[in-house]
């Protein structure tokens, strides 16, 4: 199963690499799209750390990198769950620029961002897969409750001994009592 594996990484994370690199060499041309949600998330940004940068070429350049260095993450199979859920992250705020269908008045317009708004859905589904996925190995959720089973037991056996050693114990206290001695 590992070859599919990595043939889908490869193959998911081709659109980051390439819009990546191309967003962050141009990103001139997405600032008119990307300008109503830069907006809404300056102020947040804002909150967090005065420092951070919030012009909106700047952060089509920061999530362009993080697209860039993600996909190629994902394609060599470094971190890939982490690095899905980031190139995950990403989209949201690509496709709610990019692709607002909603806003559309013309239908041939309305019907090509909805297209690449479901296409950046399925994206996102995919990430979701690979951050999930992990690669036949146990989970940490099946790997914790193993280690507590297993602490669980180990502590009753403990018990067990100790509650049989006691019972010797007493046994040979009660014997070493009735012997002449």
């Amino acid at each position: 199963m590992t070859p599919v594996r990595s043939l889908a990484r490869v193959m998911l994370s081709g659109i980051f690499v390439v819009s990546g690199a191309r967003n962050f060499q141009h990103p001139g041309r997405l600032v008119p799209a990307a300008k109503p949600v830069t907006d809404r998330v300056t102020p947040l940004l804002q909150q967090v750390s005065p420092r951070i940068p919030t012009d909106t070429e700047t952060l089509i350049r920061a999530n362009a990198a993080t697209q860039l260095v993600g996909g190629l993450m994902l394609a060599t199979g470094k971190f890939t769950r982490p690095t899905a859920l980031l190139l995950a992250g990403t989209l949201i705020p690509t496709t709610a620029a990019g692709h607002p269908f909603w806003n559309s008045t013309d239908p041939a317009e309305r019907m090509q961002n909805q297209v690449h708004f479901l296409k950046n859905l399925g994206l996102f589904g995919g990430l979701l897969l690979a951050a999930a996925d992990t690669e036949g190995k146990p989970g940490l959720r099946w790997r914790a409750g193993h280690r507590f089973g297993h602490s669980r037991r180990s502590v009753a056996r403990a018990v067990r001994t100790a509650r049989r050693e006691a019972r010797i114990a007493v046994r040979s206290a009660a014997t070493a009592r009735r012997l002449p001695g």
